[in-house]
């Protein structure tokens, strides 16, 4: 029989309080990103160091700025030369696999959780005091190379944005964008493409 973590990592239905894993998880990148978020901004080595030990993994030259929120910290991976600028949250269920240089701007989500639409499904029946109310299932949100993801932007579980794409500041992103193109909007979709050709 799988574990509610297990369940979480297969895209099923989970309760992350009944699983000792989740809320260790949990708990331990709480106390980190109270760390993270009141170390002095000067002291980049200390943030740094919290990071690593904070994330799945973390390329070079990666800068995450403050405040930053996150739920269990080591579902998320990152590649080489990636900024993450203020007040960004990643709901990170399940993983959140961000490639290499990759813009962000502030106040961007990512969400990999999300409840089903039935309420007798996403609701705990026979609930009692002290137990979790709902049923939580994630689904992994990947951001490929070279994209740009401007202010404001929510992404929602499942999704994928293709290499080297823009996503317009403000969108909702509810589907995969493919690579290469400008997407916008809410929900948001292409509005041209990207020649990314040199040019001189």
């Amino acid at each position: 029989m799988k574990t509610e973590y297990e369940k979480c990592m297969a895209g099923e239905p989970f309760i992350g309080g009944k699983d000792p894993k989740i809320v260790e998880m949990t708990l331990r990148t709480r106390r980190l990103l109270t760390q993270f978020n009141a170390t002095d901004y000067a002291d980049m080595e200390r943030r740094q160091a919290l990071l690593h030990d904070m994330l799945g993994s973390m390329g070079k030259g990666v800068h995450v700025d403050i405040d930053f929120h996150c739920e269990y910290g080591k579902h998320i991976f990152i590649g080489d030369k990636v900024i993450i600028n203020m007040n960004c949250t990643f709901v990170d269920n399940n993983r959140i696999d961000i490639g290499s240089n990759v813009l962000i701007a502030s106040n961007v989500q990512i969400y990999t959780a999300t409840h089903s639409i039935r309420v007798n499904e996403r609701m705990v029946q026979d609930w009692s005091e002290g137990q979790e109310i709902c049923r939580t299932y994630a689904l992994p949100v990947k951001i490929e190379d070279g994209v740009w993801i401007g202010g404001g932007v929510i992404i929602l579980p499942g999704v994928t944005i293709g290499r080297n794409s823009v996503i317009g500041a403000g969108s909702v992103v509810t589907r995969s964008i493919p690579e290469s193109c400008v997407a916008v909007g809410n929900p948001c979709r292409v509005i041209k493409q990207i020649d990314n050709g040199s040019h001189e």
